[in-house]
């Protein structure tokens, strides 16, 4: 079971499963509704999918013709999208709470990502965020 909600808390859903990969979508409304570099997302068949709680507040908007994509009103995290003549939703993976057992297997639309954007070990990894004059308030000396 994959259970997802938004940043508030007053909307969740389940799923049964995953039924398609993880993918990071680097296409330009993703990274624009997202405000991020890309959004990982997977697939998930209509039957496997269901609403727990929230249902007043989730609102949607049509991002490309035919495509849907949902958010909470109160807090404004995108949960899922879909394509109204497709048997399936599109999880926002940044919104699902439980493991959903696999590991993201591609990047697509990445001839959209962004110059500045890399990846891979020549970049520092922090296990939480970095103790360095670059992440302190600006003006902090400290």
């Amino acid at each position: 079971m994959i259970l997802g909600s938004c940043a508030c808390g007053k909307v969740a859903y389940e799923a049964d499963q995953l039924d398609g990969p993880i993918c990071h979508c680097h296409c330009k409304t993703c990274r624009s509704v997202h405000a991020s570099s890309y959004s990982s997302t997977a697939r998930v068949y209509r039957e496997h999918f269901r609403w727990l709680r929230g249902h007043a507040l989730i609102r949607n908007f049509e991002s490309s013709p035919g495509k849907r994509r949902h958010f909470c009103r109160a807090c404004g995290t995108h949960l899922i999208a879909e394509w109204s003549h497709l048997a399936y939703v599109i999880l926002r993976m940044g919104a699902v709470d439980s493991d959903p057992g696999v590991m993201p297997s591609t990047h697509i639309w990445y001839s959209h990502s962004p110059s500045w954007l890399r990846y891979g070990e020549e970049l520092p990894h922090y296990s939480k965020g970095p103790k360095s004059a670059l992440m302190r308030p600006h003006g902090s000396k400290r």
